[in-house]
């Protein structure tokens, strides 16, 4: 079971950081902090799509 990946953490490293978030935020904070993470992931992979529109759309015009 110590050999379960995810970004090169174990599942202990993975327990541990749970733990850590979870002695930092409380319960209740957990869902927006999460809520606010998705956000800012979801607006940094719009904006490199838009790049890469943007720079398919430059090179196309040379």
């Amino acid at each position: 079971m110590g050999n379960l990946l995810v970004f090169g953490f174990g599942l202990t490293e993975i327990l541990v950081i749970v733990l850590i978030i979870l002695l930092l935020f409380g319960g209740r904070k957990i869902p927006e902090l999460m809520r606010g993470i998705g956000k800012g992931i979801k607006g940094f992979r719009d904006e490199i799509q838009e790049g890469e529109k943007h720079t398919d759309k430059h090179t196309k015009d040379e």
